[in-house]
């Protein structure tokens, strides 16, 4: 079996802060180079495929537009609310908003709530449910493809992998996102599942724990 995970292309929000005070998260659209970064990125995920891919994708539609401009021809593609990006409540306030990631940077970011939004724990638990779910689905439905593409956020990414891997939350907090449009292949070789390439580290992890190397089989 084979995930690969896409994280979005380059959206309105990440140009422009301001932009969560006028636009719910959820319909921030890409930017001008977004739409050409994930129009590059088809080709990279289409060298990745042999056989039919099923896609989930988070249905903000800055991932959508990405999977869209991605051209990969699929077998079936759900749009999956539990792969959407981290709820951050109400962002009208930009001065509550850098307050809240200042917050957010001192506590931790994975035990953290965000007023009226989720902690990275929150995230933690509908990642587990979609993987227990994707695994179901795959032993029950002979039809279902064994290449599964994934299009969300770096931090769904992120937590998508420590849940794979059993990485410890000191591991998580040391890591960076992805880049837009940046790729983690997800390869199961019977046994184990291997990961192609680590995440940027921001700092060691406290507990000397490390991305790669073997991993509890699921």
């Amino acid at each position: 079996m084979r995930i690969i995970l896409l994280r979005h292309a380059e959206s309105l929000g990440n140009v422009d802060e301001l932009a969560y005070t006028r636009t719910p998260d959820h319909a921030l659209p890409l930017t001008v180079r977004g739409e050409t970064q994930a129009r590059a990125a088809g080709s990279a995920v289409r060298a990745l495929l042999h056989g039919p891919v099923a896609a989930y994708v988070s249905p903000y539609v800055r991932a959508q537009r990405t999977f869209a401009l991605l051209d990969v021809p699929t077998e079936r593609v759900v749009p999956e609310p539990r792969l959407r990006e981290q709820d951050w409540g109400n962002l009208q306030d930009p001065v509550e908003q850098e307050l809240e990631k200042q917050r957010r940077h001192e506590f931790g970011h994975f035990f953290y709530r965000l007023p009226h939004g989720e902690s990275g724990a929150d995230v933690d638990d509908r990642v587990a449910s979609f993987l227990n779910e994707l695994e179901q689905r795959i032993g029950k439905d002979p039809s279902h493809p064994n290449t599964v593409l994934v299009v969300s956020h770096g931090l769904t990414m992120r937590l998508l992998c420590r849940r794979m891997f059993s990485w410890s939350i000191d591991l998580f907090e040391s890591l960076s996102n992805p880049e837009h449009c940046a790729l983690r292949l997800l390869d199961h070789d019977g046994t184990r599942w291997h990961l192609n390439e680590p995440f940027a580290q921001w700092r060691d992890s406290p507990d000397g724990t490390k991305q790669l190397g073997d991993v509890s089989p699921r």
